[in-house]
């Protein structure tokens, strides 16, 4: 398998699409935003790149669930590996392409993932308490809180502490090989091994997208304003129309977030614009900064310039199979 990863606006779509046109492959998308149906602008799918040369690429994990359903990283694994045996069972070559960290780790590391059941007992524990008692709790358990969005949601801050004692605990008894990572998000606790072949038996070649910074974050600017003038504002109030509340829209990212105060009256467009601009800047930076720990816990990432196609193919050329 061949995996494309980048921060956002750094065209690895695109080059995976070209990739996959020249190689005979199949894209399988690692992105937690893409799967839900209706988010298209503010998700960043560029759904036209799929096609080059008038020949369509084709590519999973995208469009699968609808907005009002939860997805996280169990499911999004499960239908990785089926979406990965069907594409290798036609003797197309899989093609990873995405940058949501979590999802690009649990694959590539093979996390043997293990869902969390709701704890009722804690739960009536947990009743009485508000907002700020809970934040409280849940920091007290795990001060290198990850996902920031648990905070601002009763039920998914009832959740995230549901999940954490249980992290607690199995932090507290040893085991080998688990990965330094924060699984709060995903209702999840990752196990991995990081010696010897993936325990799913996929040996990746990982390909990152990297641009001089200044040119990145013109390549950002520029692409938040095509997407603002095509109608990402008229996205947004179209999911709202449909029953998706603003809290929901405020956690599917910062572009869903920032629109939606725009469109309750909160923000001025100008001043929304600017401060989502900023905000895509810095998730840019934590990108980068969760593929550096990726490379710190021995995922090996090749890296090429920019939409560099021929250093893209030359590390194709030395890989073995």
């Amino acid at each position: 398998m061949v995996v494309i990863l980048g921060p956002t606006a750094s065209g690895k779509t695109r080059l995976a699409v070209r990739l996959a046109k020249d190689q005979g492959g199949e894209i399988i998308s690692a992105d937690s935003r893409q799967v839900y149906r209706g988010m298209d602008l503010g998700t960043g799918k560029d759904l036209l790149d799929y096609t080059l040369e008038g020949v369509a690429i084709p590519f999973h994990l995208v469009d699968i669930v609808e907005p009002l359903e939860e997805f996280h990283l169990f499911a999004y694994q499960r239908l990785f590996h089926r979406c990965f045996k069907d594409v290798t069972a036609r003797g197309a070559l899989p093609v990873l392409v995405g940058g949501s960290g979590m999802y690009l780790e649990a694959v590539i590391r093979s996390y043997d993932l293990q869902e969390v059941p709701e704890n009722k007992d804690l739960r009536r524990e947990l009743d009485n308490l508000d907002m700020d008692a809970l934040a409280s709790r849940l920091r007290a358990i795990q001060p290198d809180l990850h996902n920031k969005t648990d905070l601002l949601d009763r039920e998914r801050l009832l959740r995230a502490i549901e999940i954490a004692e249980v992290t607690r605990v199995k932090r507290a008894q040893p085991a080998d090989g688990m990965p330094d990572i924060n699984p709060l998000a995903s209702g999840l606790w990752p196990h991995a091994s990081d010696t010897g072949p993936p325990v799913s038996g996929i040996w990746p070649l990982v390909i990152g997208v990297r641009w001089e910074r200044a040119v990145l974050r013109r390549r950002i600017t520029d692409r938040l304003h095509a997407r603002l003038q095509s109608g990402m504002v008229e996205e947004v109030a179209a999911l709202h129309q449909r029953g998706v509340s603003w809290e929901r829209l405020y956690h599917f990212g910062l572009e869903y977030r920032y629109i939606s105060q725009y469109l309750q009256g909160l923000t001025s467009f100008d001043d929304m614009a600017k401060t989502l601009n900023t905000r895509i800047h810095q998730f840019a930076k934590r990108q980068d900064t969760w593929f550096r720990r990726m490379e710190r816990l021995g995922v090996v990432i090749h890296w090429i310039p920019g939409d560099d196609y021929a250093a893209l193919r030359s590390l194709m050329d030395r890989f073995p199979g």
